[in-house]
């Protein structure tokens, strides 16, 4: 079989490989790889910023945005030959933490857990792999050509549940929602937001292409304009951060409605300095109530929740979403970011 290869150690060291086909064990699915998903993180692994192959092993299977056909399942399970799955990511510590035991293992507490493509486990970019049955997610049928955008949703999923939880401290009802960021988790944060029947606004700094099409056809509301100015006139209930810009993070914690919840889900760039009046911020959190919590990561419960906020998603606005579609032997074009990129997809199987 070919998958997609990277040495996180070296730079640029991505490649299609020829592996021997993988033999499923006992409890594991074997599966047709269809599709993955790039992303950020994938990127930064190419560039040796992030990563870790598994242990012995210089090279890994990149690819954690997975999509793919079951060819075997296990006697007694609830999976059959041809159901559509996509493969968690994250897989709990041996220990494990308290969180782990828990099935939480997205929130894990010692960091010894491992990922799917990305930490000491093989990912998803071959047109062959196994999974557990207990990390594998079926999806309805007519998702075939947009479920690759699975598990970006189950992030966001996860970022909206915390969201609840959160407000959920007392009388919460919120109205408003503000998602900073109208890439793949943004979109698909206010894909989620609309279907709650909330009142959906996203800022972005591009002011025509696909991407305000997309707020347009989805029933929210495009913004371009100063981020200061746009959160301080909505003053939203929520805010959904999905840029990480160390400034438009500070603005949506200083212009939430009073007893609001920002959730961060954009990882900033380390080492870049930005002047901040702490104090302000401080005092607008504390007399208003405001609470700021991180997310990342999603467990079972996620994808589930994400499998069902695709299935009753349009699916024509989710196939706008996907912006290029790259086979996986040209996949060097994939990690080359073109001006109306949202989500770029390797295809795995040449039949499609």
């Amino acid at each position: 079989m070919r998958a997609l290869t990277v040495d996180p150690k070296t730079a640029g060291s991505f490649q299609v490989d020829e592996l021997p086909d993988p033999e499923p064990r006992q409890g594991e699915l074997l599966v047709r790889g269809l599709a993955v998903g790039v992303c950020g993180t994938d990127k930064e692994i190419v560039r040796a910023e992030y990563g870790w192959s598994p242990p012995g092993r210089e090279r890994m299977v990149l690819g954690h945005e997975s999509l793919g056909r079951v060819v075997t399942a296990p006697d007694g399970s609830d999976f059959a030959a041809g159901d559509l799955v996509v493969g968690v990511v994250r897989r709990p510590d041996p220990v494990p933490c308290g969180a782990c035991a828990r099935g939480e293992f997205d929130n894990c507490r010692n960091g010894r857990y491992t990922e799917r493509g990305i930490k000491e486990l093989d990912g998803y970019a071959a047109e062959l792999w196994c999974v557990e049955t207990d990390y594998a997610v079926t999806l309805d049928p007519k998702l075939e050509h947009v479920g690759v955008l699975m598990e970006p949703t189950s992030v966001v999923a996860k970022a909206w549940e915390q969201v609840q939880r959160v407000g959920e401290r007392a009388w919460y009802e919120p109205r408003r929602a503000l998602v900073t960021g109208a890439g793949p988790i943004g979109l698909l944060a206010a894909m989620i937001g609309v279907q709650q029947g909330l009142d959906v606004h996203v800022l972005d700094l591009v002011e025509d292409g696909p991407k305000p099409h997309l707020v347009k056809e989805l029933g929210a509301t495009y913004h371009h304009q100063d981020v200061d100015e746009v959160a301080a006139h909505l003053q939203p209930d929520v805010v959904i951060e999905a840029t990480g810009v160390g400034q438009v993070v500070f603005s949506a914690m200083r212009n939430n409605a009073a007893f609001g919840v920002v959730c961060l889900t954009g990882v900033s760039p380390a080492g870049r300095k930005l002047e901040v009046d702490a104090g302000s911020v401080n005092r607008e959190i504390v007399l208003q109530n405001d609470v700021v919590v991180g997310s990342v990561n999603a467990n079972l419960r996620h994808y589930r929740q994400a499998a069902n906020a695709l299935a009753a998603a349009d699916l024509d606005w989710l196939a706008g979403m996907i912006s290029r579609r790259v086979p996986l032997e040209s996949c060097t074009d994939a990690f080359e970011a073109q001006p109306d990129d949202v989500k770029v997809v390797i295809d795995l199987d040449g039949r499609r």
